[in-house]
């Protein structure tokens, strides 16, 4: 089974900036390409930083600001120095938050959740950067019509992973829910095909229908993956 990673749905044409960018060209770009962030890139194209509207605005927001206080915090100093700055390199993010282009996209949408983040850059083991991957990116899975989602189900996730002979499985796939009917011998059998499924790519939900013989769950050591047919 085929499981999509950042390397499939990433934009590969990344607009980026160097670090002696200047502050209102970067703001240009911008605004010309819409976009709310673009890659800070060393003269070899590893990734030094990244410069977001955010960051800029902090020199919109010191307009009219008071003198620096004795006692700053570290985030409120941070923020005047970016303030100040005029160029790519003083004004930009870092560390990054990163992916490599073999992430699946499930560890991205994990990954961006857990730092807060809208956008992840792709580098390659060399820290260069090879593209870019924002939340709606991840969303692109979630295109794939209920012919493409079925075909995956029948052909890839049910026949590949477990033999196809015996009980019959019914598959339907209306709106991203995949629709199971059937019966199978055991209940650890209608279990894992349900959690097989689930890890298609464009799955919305499992609607799992399927009915079993033998309930064994509470059977010590009880082997799963009972054969089964699909239709």
């Amino acid at each position: 089974m085929k499981t999509w990673h950042v390397d499939d749905v990433m934009t590969k044409d990344v607009v980026t900036v160097r670090e002696g960018t200047p502050y209102r060209d970067i703001v240009g770009l911008l605004l010309s390409r819409r976009v709310s962030a673009l890659p800070v890139v060393d003269d070899r194209g590893r990734l030094a930083g990244l410069v977001s509207e955010a960051d800029l605005l902090h020199k919109v927001g010191a307009a009219g600001r008071q003198a620096p206080r004795m006692f700053d915090t570290w985030r409120r100093h941070t923020d005047r120095v970016k303030a100040r700055g005029h160029i790519a390199v003083e004004v930009m993010t870092w560390p990054v938050v990163t992916a490599e282009p073999s992430l699946t996209l499930a560890a991205a949408a994990r990954r961006m959740h857990r730092e807060h983040v809208r956008r992840l850059p792709v580098v390659d083991s060399s820290g260069r950067l090879v593209g870019i991957v924002t939340r709606s990116d991840l969303l692109k899975v979630h295109r794939r019509t209920d012919a493409e989602i079925r075909h995956d189900v029948v052909e890839q996730a049910l026949h590949h992973v477990m033999a196809v002979k015996g009980a019959t499985v019914r598959v339907e796939c209306v709106g991203g829910v995949v629709i199971l009917a059937g019966r199978v011998r055991f209940r650890s059998t209608a279990e894992l095909i349900a959690q097989v499924i689930r890890q298609v790519p464009g799955v919305v939900d499992v609607a799992d229908g399927l009915g079993f013989d033998v309930d064994d769950s509470l059977i010590s050591g009880s082997r799963v993956g009972t054969p089964f047919g699909v239709v």
